[in-house]
């Protein structure tokens, strides 16, 4: 079945495209549109009896938060829960097999009833789960309810850059409540892959497949066929007997994935047989790159070539949706607005993007690291690693075959009161499931564990900045941000943040905020700013930088383009001087 057959008019809407570009299958049902909604300030709805039928009195345009201007409703204020409610019907050819509720990500606690029974519970705001709601079903129209509790105020969550203030302030913004990606219906056979992790081995022309399925399987085939550019060029099958089995592919034409020239190959799976050879199998359809990370003690390697990455900070923030992108354009232009500054990655930060930014780094040959949103989660004591690890997790198996990704950081900023073995403990379990990226522990301060060492830096006088880092290329005393509780283990070393320079002109309300002294016009922005990239550039021992950062965000005004996307500069003046050759790109 066509995979857009049973929607809706596709301008009626929101989001329409596939939410999960490296798994999809035909037959898909998007539940974006309208939901009735109401917010339960006082936490009482299931006690008022809003799961089983209470009509709500307000309407939401999912999948936008509640607190954007694109979901209708605008409300600012805390929401500490809110309650959702729609009816949909099957489309008729989705008979026998099994119906899948997906959710991309609901903020923070979520419970979902169907048709007034409970199907499940999720915590966690940034990453998607699924419920089988097969056995919940009824002929005819059937109600999908949900319940979703945030208090970003707790310590007990990870917020990202959520305000826990009435207003957005400094570096953080308008918060995001509820349901914030997108919904959908999908139909797949009795047994099915719930999972499919890709690892692409350059070296040796091939990519390694890791499946798992929804149960145990016994005497069943998984099959996978490469392509590239419609070309058949590898295939495999392996007999599977139990939920998990593994699958490597050999490739007869080898294309590496690069930046900017981002080959990719197209993938097809399918899971059949079983017990009763009549059951329909599963396929999908997915994507990999053919690259390969790796790094020694000064510098990260692309496909076993020394990389200067030019990063730019993307706190994937849109005015008018809030963590939302208004459309799927939007995720693609705000990369190729970053790589038209002469930029080639992000890191995506203290946010766990949508899946389909990943699709369009991937498309676009655009690096970037992975984050969690820590801000907000109290990790001074063990009971932070309870509350971080299940969705940090998630994350990992989501985003995990995506060759843009060239990194993981899961934390931001940690400082000194931090519980040491839980950056320790999250370290390790992400080395143990992805040992193909390097692991930054916490970005920028108190380090404990880390395969790359990266630094914050702020200071506004290019001289000052300068000096800070060039002891570190004659084997001198290294830039710390915390001397005496951590130090320089000869890793790779990376300015993670720098810049910021606090410049727009047209904002005079008052409310602006940046780092340190405001320059007194263009000409003196572009000497500062040429001068702190000039520092990272021209230093051998620095093996990437990362810009702060791409856009404004509401108060915070030190971006390359404003809050609404017009770039403050030429962007060909801010490329020429971003893109120029690096001093660690010049080596042997």
């Amino acid at each position: 079945m066509n995979s857009q057959a049973q929607q809706p008019v596709l301008a009626a809407i929101p989001r329409p495209e596939h939410p999960r570009p490296q798994f999809v299958r035909a037959e898909w049902y998007s539940l974006n549109g309208k939901w009735n909604f109401c917010v339960d300030a006082g936490r009482s709805g299931r006690a008022r009896g809003l799961a089983s039928g209470q009509p709500f009195a307000d309407s939401i345009l999912v999948p936008f938060c509640p607190e954007s201007a694109l979901s209708g409703i605008g409300c600012l204020d805390f929401m500490p829960a809110v309650w959702y409610r729609r009816t949909f019907s099957l489309p008729e050819a989705w008979a026998g097999g099994r119906i899948l509720l997906h959710f991309g990500a609901v903020d923070y606690e979520a419970e979902v009833w169907i048709n007034g029974q409970a199907a499940g519970k999720h915590r966690g705001g940034y990453t998607p789960f699924t419920f089988d709601i097969t056995e919940r079903l009824q002929s005819g129209e059937n109600t999908v309810t949900v319940c979703a509790e945030d208090d970003n105020r707790s310590g007990l969550q990870p917020r990202g850059k959520q305000s826990a203030q009435y207003h957005s302030h400094g570096c953080d913004y308008t918060r995001t409540t509820g349901i914030w990606q997108t919904v959908w219906l999908e139909h797949v056979p009795d047994r099915y892959l719930t999972s499919l992790k890709l690892f692409p081995d350059l070296e040796a022309g091939s990519v390694h497949l890791e499946a798992a399925f929804n149960t145990h399987l016994e005497d069943a085939e998984l099959a996978a066929e490469a392509l590239f550019a419609g070309r058949p060029v590898g295939s495999g099958s392996v007999r599977v007997c139990g939920r998990q089995a593994r699958l490597t592919i050999h490739l007869t034409e080898t294309h590496p994935w690069q930046i900017g020239d981002p080959a990719l190959y197209d993938l097809t799976c399918s899971l059949a047989g079983g017990p009763d050879r009549s059951t329909a199998p599963d396929r999908l359809a997915s994507y990999f790159g053919l690259r390969s990370v790796s790094w020694n003690s000064k510098a990260m390697l692309l496909n076993g070539k020394p990389l200067f990455q030019r990063l730019i900070l993307d706190q994937g923030f849109y005015p008018d949706g809030i963590y939302t992108a208004p459309s799927d354009d939007e995720l693609r232009r705000d990369i190729e607005r970053s790589m038209a500054l002469g930029f080639n990655g992000a890191r995506l930060h203290q946010k766990i993007f949508e899946e389909r930014f990943l699709y369009w780094a991937d498309r676009l040959g655009y690096l970037v690291w992975g984050e969690h949103a820590s801000w907000g989660l109290d990790i001074s004591g063990p009971a932070g690693l309870e509350r971080f690890l299940p969705e940090w997790l998630e994350a990992l198996e989501r985003d995990i075959s995506h060759p843009a990704i060239v990194g993981w950081c899961p934390f931001n900023e940690t400082n000194i009161r931090q519980d040491s073995q839980v950056l320790a403990t999250v370290h390790a379990v992400t080395k143990a499931l992805d040992p193909t990226r390097p692991v930054i522990d916490t970005s920028g301060y108190v380090h404990v564990v880390t395969d790359i060492y990266d630094v914050h830096n702020y200071d506004q006088d290019v001289a000052a900045f300068t000096a800070r880092f060039a002891p570190l290329a004659q084997g001198g005393p290294v830039f710390v941000n915390t001397p005496g509780h951590e130090q320089y283990g000869g890793q790779p070393y990376f300015v993670s943040e720098f810049g910021g320079i606090w410049w727009n002109p047209r904002q005079t309300d008052g409310k602006a905020w940046g780092y340190g002294n405001r320059p007194e016009n263009e000409e003196a922005y572009m000497h500062r700013f040429t001068g702190l990239v000039n520092a990272l550039l021209d230093n051998p021992a620095v093996c990437a930088f990362c810009y702060t950062q791409l856009t404004d965000v509401e108060q915070e005004v030190n971006g390359l383009y404003t809050y609404d996307r017009q770039a403050k500069f030429p962007p060909e003046q801010i490329h020429a001087i971003v893109a120029r050759e690096a001093a660690i790109e010049r080596r042997d």
